[in-house]
């Protein structure tokens, strides 16, 4: 009986002692599990460096912005998609557009130029005959001039030589016809009329200052000399410029070469004149490409007879009826595009009510005006990030998900991993 006793009471010791130890296991597990999910549900972040994860409220070591409780729930999400904050959103200033076919702002393309002079209406006039200008009656650039208004007077010790030859020869003329016929042509390849010429030969007084006379209408664009200058034969004086007429001339770059061509009609707007819209005609495209800009010049000629344009003035061309394709392409904003190099990436919003993205690579077509062309990679209706492109591609990275550096998706080491290890 007493044996049994003893077995009785250590097997109620076991007991005690039992309860005592896994119950206190038991507590510790649950209080370690419910530290960690205290731990996870209470953890802090900067909504402008969501690298930055505190267990306790503050400020952002970065920036200093008050931290916002973070976000832990992934539920739905892909491996490679992320979510970011609404507050996020909002302060990263994150803009989104839902993309489809059609043309590029309904077959519109925008062109930047300037006012330039007409190339083909301008004229030199020259010195035919070397001497000094003792007279010049232009005194700015600017001026405008008329066919046949004086411009200058000439004292060339060769023309008064060879007038004083004319005088001599028209009283042998009877006598000796070829000597007088050989003056006069002489005279008449120094560019003198035979009103001049008869003038001289009647008047017999030969002129020491010889009057020159302009030989177009124009403006005067630039001047090459001075009163008192020696000029050599064939030296130019002036340079006169029509402007009933100016060149609009364009840049266009390389990628957009194939979409124009002569003929096509462009509307021009000038800030001058914001309330007139000018048509014309594409007239001209370089055949050569600006290696320095990798540009090509689109040339219309305007008609300027009331005077409106002045060259250097900047202007924008429309051109209308550019065709992109056959068919009809995907058009996105370039704003919307990252490049690394070799690939070109975009970044879709994945959730209509929530803010998750996902990065996706496109390929490109052409480039037109501040839109490009999508080939491949998107398709009608997808809603894609146009305004905050390179916030997003951050938080990806931040986030170990596949961005524009990162194709693989691996968590980037922003420096801060080690300081929140240490706590």
């Amino acid at each position: 009986m007493k044996k049994y006793v003893i077995y009785i009471g250590i097997f109620v010791m076991g007991l005690l002692l039992g309860g005592l130890l896994f119950g206190n296991f038991s507590a510790n597990e649950k209080d370690h599990a419910h530290d960690e999910v205290s731990a996870e549900s209470h953890q802090w972040t900067c909504s402008m460096h969501p690298q930055i994860m505190q267990p306790e409220s503050g400020s952002c070591p970065i920036c200093g912005m008050d931290l916002i409780p973070a976000e832990t729930s992934a539920d739905g999400l892909t491996a490679d998609q992320f979510k970011l904050t609404k507050n996020a959103m909002a302060l990263a200033n994150i803009q989104t557009t839902i993309v489809g076919s059609g043309k590029t702002e309904d077959g519109k393309i925008k062109l930047s130029g300037k006012i330039i002079q007409n190339e083909e209406a301008n004229a030199v006039q020259t010195a035919h005959f070397s001497g000094r200008i003792e007279k010049l009656y232009i005194s700015s650039v600017g001026e405008k001039i008329n066919r046949g208004q004086l411009l200058a007077r000439i004292y060339s010790p060769e023309l008064f030589a060879a007038q004083q030859e004319l005088i001599t020869a028209s009283s042998l003329k009877e006598s000796q016809p070829a000597l007088y016929n050989a003056v006069r042509n002489k005279l008449k390849l120094w560019k003198l009329s035979n009103k001049q010429i008869n003038s001289i030969e009647a008047s017999k007084n030969p002129i020491s200052n010889f009057p020159i006379y302009a030989n177009v209408s124009g403006i005067v664009s630039m001047k090459m000399v001075e009163e008192g200058n020696h000029v050599m034969e064939g030296a130019p004086l002036l340079k006169i410029t029509n402007l009933n007429t100016v060149w609009a001339n364009f840049d266009v770059y390389e990628n957009q070469i194939s979409l124009f061509k002569k003929g096509q009609d462009i509307q021009i707007v000038s800030n001058a004149y914001a309330d007139k819209t000018f048509s014309s005609k594409v007239s001209f495209i370089d055949p050569v490409l600006n290696s320095k800009t990798r540009t090509v010049k689109l040339r219309a000629v305007l008609n300027n007879k009331n005077n409106m344009f002045k060259p250097g003035m900047f202007i924008e061309g429309t051109v209308k009826g550019i065709q992109t394709s056959s068919k009809k392409s995907i058009v996105i904003p370039a704003t919307s595009v990252l490049w690394t190099g070799e690939r070109s990436i975009v970044y879709v919003k994945a959730s209509k009510d929530q803010p998750v993205f996902e990065m996706r690579e496109i390929t490109l077509g052409k480039q037109i005006a501040t839109s490009y062309q999508v080939v491949n990679g998107l398709n009608d209706g997808d809603e894609i990030v146009t305004n905050g492109t390179f916030t997003i591609d951050a938080a990806a990275q931040l986030q170990g998900k596949k961005s524009m550096m990162n194709v693989e998706g691996k968590k980037t080491m922003t420096g801060h991993e080690g300081h929140s290890e240490m706590k």
